[in-house]
């Protein structure tokens, strides 16, 4: 992995608070040197011969907006509620680059719903510190890509540390000392709101995330357009398409997470119960709250860390590509589209891996699809030749 050492940190300010909180801790925010900007402005024309008595003015070549590709990230402290799962310090990540172009980006990490798997030893990630994106270089990271659809947008980057994938709101008690702080709503919300107070003239918002940062991904974009009602607004659930809409479950879960608890003030959730909750039914929810979202998902059809997570939850897992189909045609029998792209292989995630420049089905390119997606130009569902 190529790496890019673009740590720039010379002072550190103080801003506003971004979690709610009843106690006076503040928001900080490592400050960076400004960035070293690429400069693609085309050479001006060279000014036509002229006589003295001429005053015409000369045409140049109109200036284009310089490039940022080496800005630093920041670390972004927001205090307040927001915390991982074992209560420690919860912090995100925000890189200025041009301020009309944002990527939105949720990290993946596992679930827990148990002593088990909550536990030290568990399979949820319990804590944010070490994951400074400064180091990322493939995949969506790669600035020095051609085919990039991403080079020069700001991000906002917000690790993965409740167990939660990303939309919990309790504390949850399960026993054997295991007390978990499901605080993920709460930190994406404050992630949103920097969002929102950095970017706030935005025209293009791209919100996506990769396994358990790909399930809040349609909700999360439906609050941007909320807030920022001229941007055009993307959600990609990248590797997050195949668990089901099962409302034993989805209650069971949901009642750990505190899912219900961190719902938007949507007309389309009232009357919402737990059991009617569930990871396709976001897509549904934030489709029928605002159809101008533009909603796509990634998934490979046999993609190994979703069959185990499906059957950790006592799900059947052996037919994954019938789940991901199913979950699309129920939301899109509701009348919200989704563009959807399959591919073969029990891989898990694209978007960070070098996979994501050379991914085909047939002759078509994933990175010309996704980048079909960014500009708005109208995407048809792709399936691998031997996904049926």
């Amino acid at each position: 992995m190529r790496r890019h050492l673009l740590i720039l940190v010379l002072a550190t300010s103080v801003l506003a608070v971004a979690c709610s909180s009843d106690g006076d801790d503040a928001s900080t925010t490592e400050s960076v040197a400004p960035p070293t900007v690429v400069d693609t402005t085309p050479a001006p024309t060279t000014p036509p011969d002229t006589t003295p008595a001429d005053t015409t003015p000369v045409e140049t070549t109109p200036a284009t907006d310089p490039v940022i590709t080496d800005a630093a990230f920041e670390r972004v402290v927001p205090g307040g509620d927001c915390q991982c799962s074992d209560a420690s310090e919860f912090s995100f990540w925000v890189r200025e680059a041009n301020p009309d172009k944002v990527l939105f980006y949720f990290q993946g990490g596992g679930a827990c719903f148990s002593a088990a798997t909550c536990g030290p030893d568990g399979t949820a990630k319990r804590q944010a510190l070490d994951d400074d994106p400064n180091f990322l270089g493939t995949g969506i990271w790669d600035q020095a890509n051609a085919d990039n659809p991403f080079t020069g947008w700001s991000v906002v980057y917000v690790p993965y540390c409740t167990g939660d994938v990303h939309v919990g709101d309790n504390t949850m008690d399960y026993g054997e000392g295991v007390v978990i702080q499901h605080k993920g709503n709460v930190n994406a919300t404050a992630a949103l709101d920097e969002l929102v107070a950095r970017f706030p003239d935005a025209t293009q918002v791209f919100v996506t995330g990769e396994s358990a940062g790909g399930v809040p991904t349609p909700q999360m974009a439906g609050l941007v357009a909320d807030e920022l009602p001229e941007a055009r607004v993307v959600a990609l659930a990248d590797s997050s398409g195949a668990y089901p809409d099962v409302p034993a479950v989805n209650a069971l879960i949901g009642s750990f997470w505190g899912n219900l608890n961190g719902v938007p003030d949507w007309p389309e959730f009232e009357g919402t119960t737990a059991e009617d909750w569930s990871i396709p039914g976001i897509f549904r929810f934030a489709g029928l709250h605002n159809p101008e979202l533009v909603l796509a998902r990634f998934n490979y059809i046999a993609d190994g860390v979703q069959a185990a997570f499906t059957a950790l939850a006592g799900l059947d897992a052996s037919d994954l590509g019938a789940l991901i189909t199913t979950n699309e045609t129920d939301v899109e029998a509701d009348g919200v589209p989704i563009s959807d792209w399959l591919a073969e292989g029990s891989s898990h995630t694209i978007l960070s891996n070098p996979g994501v420049y050379t991914q085909t089905v047939g002759d078509r390119r994933f990175i010309d699809w996704l980048q079909d997606l960014v500009d708005g130009t109208p995407v048809e569902d792709v399936r691998c030749e031997t996904c049926g």
